[in-house]
């Protein structure tokens, strides 16, 4: 009986974490279905997670400290998007009047539900960490990934060497984590993987919502590659990274609260 009290604490939290991510593919969903005269959906689709996040805010679902986190991803995920739209890796077909270079000012909201998820997850389940490397090594591993998200299109593609880097670095890393009064760990790369999967899961649901279209979609749906959940892998990591870092200096700041 206490495994069930537990798993249902646990997936209570989790599904409070994911409220951004789910308001996201809920407006994709919505929006595909349901036709707005007055806007065009991509611009409707910013106004509405625009307010979504104002809405968590002021309810005390989201701080401040972690609306300025999810801003940092916006960007970082922005940038990245602008480059893959311009390099044709996918595209954003449909007209709008909040596109920059051809991407619409929300996809970065995709990455930013990301930071999202982790900023939430960490409170609520009072995350910690043991065996992390250190700002030089995972700082400079982080930077490393997102450049061979951009350098891949004209040197080869060092992912998988990334990879093996990543479980290197994190050999000795585990996140703890605490569900009412028990104390749980998991190994980070581990942690870093099943995140990963389920974001390439919500991407073949956004794809198939008409978010954003593969090259190989343009006819029709088909499932997103497998060899996307390495990608989605490696931004993970990135996002930890930052999350985590932002954590420990806050926590150096104020000693006494952390």
């Amino acid at each position: 009986m206490k495994s069930i009290t537990q798993l249902l604490h646990f997936g209570y939290h989790q599904a409070m974490s994911c409220i951004f991510p789910v308001a996201i593919f809920g407006t994709l969903a919505l929006s595909n279905i349901i036709e707005m005269p007055f806007l065009y959906r991509y611009d409707a689709i910013l106004l509405i997670l625009l307010t979504v996040q104002y809405l968590m805010y002021r309810t005390g679902l989201e701080t401040l400290d972690e609306i300025k986190v999810i801003c940092v991803f916006h960007v970082i995920g922005l940038l990245l998007e602008i480059y893959k739209v311009k390099m044709g890796s996918w595209a954003y077909p449909e007209p709008g009047f909040t596109k920059v270079f051809g991407v619409p000012l929300y996809s970065g909201f995709m990455y930013a539900s990301v930071a999202s998820f982790m900023c939430q997850i960490w409170r609520r389940l009072k995350m910690d960490m043991t065996g992390w490397p250190g700002l030089a090594s995972a700082g400079l591993l982080g930077g490393a990934i997102y450049l061979n998200f951009f350098t891949h299109h004209f040197i080869p593609d060092f992912r998988w060497w990334l990879t093996a880097l990543v479980v290197v670095v994190f050999w000795k890393t585990w996140i703890i984590y605490r569900v009412r009064t028990v104390t749980y760990r998991m190994p980070l790369t581990l942690a870093f993987f099943i995140v990963g999967f389920f974001i390439w899961l919500a991407e073949n649901i956004a794809t198939f919502f008409n978010a954003w279209k593969y090259p190989d979609q343009y006819q029709t749906w088909q499932l997103v590659s497998f060899s996307k959940i390495s990608s989605w892998f490696l931004l993970v990591i990135i996002s930890v990274i930052i999350v985590a870092q932002l954590k420990h200096v806050k926590a150096s700041r104020n000693p006494i609260k952390s």
